[in-house]
């Protein structure tokens, strides 16, 4: 839409008064005297707004089961809806839902944080989301991330040396968790950029969610990684290996954790300075994943590969470190005028 110029004129001697666009006006059905919010943005502009309880706007989606057959293609609509801010989904069916349509609407409500089942019945099923956007802060989601993922990371390496399978199988289940969390942060972005006044309550600026929704896109590809790491150690313990290997996996594995824990330590105090350090790092770090690609030649074909991509998600977890460093330091440019 192109940018209207309205004149700004006086009334009374001491007031300003500037008219509306007249299409706006009837597009959100303005009637004489109603009251408008007027909100002062971060950079100087103003929002106006008739939403005057600063509240998420309550928004329904729903979708026909009887037109999508296939269940995991429903579940991903039900993610995207989540996703996109609205507050209520509904499933139905011209006849009964199918069990399959259940179990999409199942797990959707286990695998994210807010919506429950509030209303069933033989063709329908409604979830509503319980969670009030201000009441989870983005830090906190973002933080809460990291220290799973780390976890997750950390005891990959564990389970290489300890010989832990079900270990394994415990990184693997809490990476659901790391999905719920950027999920949510997803959500709570697109939610803040519909009614940018919940920002303010939550005390963060666009530029802020907009840079957190981007770390968290980070953690969560961390995260995959680690759950590669995972897999890839079962290989290497059912195939087996030379053990003189481990400690150059764990060497380069702690330094990729040194990193990402200092990329989001630097972001969230502000330090451009400790971004920059944690960049240069890179190249003595992608040092220590080559050497352990270079121990993986002398293994059995299936060990070798499987070593191979341990050592290549490591890179990768340093790689991604670097990456929320320099979102970092460009946010912090922005933000310091």
């Amino acid at each position: 839409m192109a940018m209207e110029l309205r004149k700004v004129q006086m009334t009374g001697g001491s007031s300003f008064i500037l008219t509306l666009p007249k299409d706006w006006a009837d597009s959100v059905h303005l009637v004489k005297n109603e009251p408008l919010g007027v909100l002062v943005q971060p950079d100087g502009s103003l929002l106006i707004t008739k939403n005057l309880s600063q509240e998420a706007v309550q928004r329904v989606k729903w979708f026909d089961a009887s037109e999508i057959k296939d269940p995991v293609f429903l579940f991903r609509l039900l993610i995207g809806a989540y996703i996109a801010g609205y507050t209520t989904v509904e499933i139905f069916s011209k006849g009964r839902l199918s069990p399959e349509a259940r179990k999409a609407m199942r797990d959707f409500t286990r695998m994210t944080i807010g919506p429950e089942v509030t209303e069933e019945t033989d063709t329908s099923i409604i979830a509503k989301d319980l969670l009030n956007p201000t009441e989870m802060p983005l830090e906190k989601t973002i933080q809460r991330m990291a220290t799973i993922v780390k976890n997750m990371h950390v005891d990959a390496i564990l389970a290489l040396e300890t010989k832990n399978h079900a270990l394994i199988d415990d990184i693997v289940n809490r990476d659901h968790d790391v999905n719920r969390l950027n999920w949510l942060v997803a959500r709570q972005k697109n939610i803040i950029l519909r009614n940018t006044s919940i920002a303010k309550k939550l005390g963060i600026s666009i530029p802020a969610v907009i840079n957190l929704f981007l770390t968290s896109r980070i953690i969560e590809r961390i995260g995959d990684h680690a759950v590669r790491i995972a897999e890839n150690v079962r290989i290497i313990l059912h195939e087996g290996l030379d053990e003189e290997i481990i400690p150059a996996i764990k060497t380069a594995s702690v330094h990729s954790q040194k990193l990402f824990e200092g990329s989001l330590a630097a972001f969230f105090s502000n330090d451009s300075r400790a971004s920059h350090k944690i960049i240069e790092e890179l190249k003595s770090f992608e040092k220590q994943c080559s050497k352990i690609t270079t121990f993986a030649v002398e293994q059995q074909v299936t060990t070798a590969i499987a070593i191979s991509y341990v050592a290549e998600s490591i890179r990768r977890t340093g790689e991604y470190s670097a990456d929320i460093s320099e979102n970092a330091i460009n946010y912090h440019v922005d933000i310091s005028g």
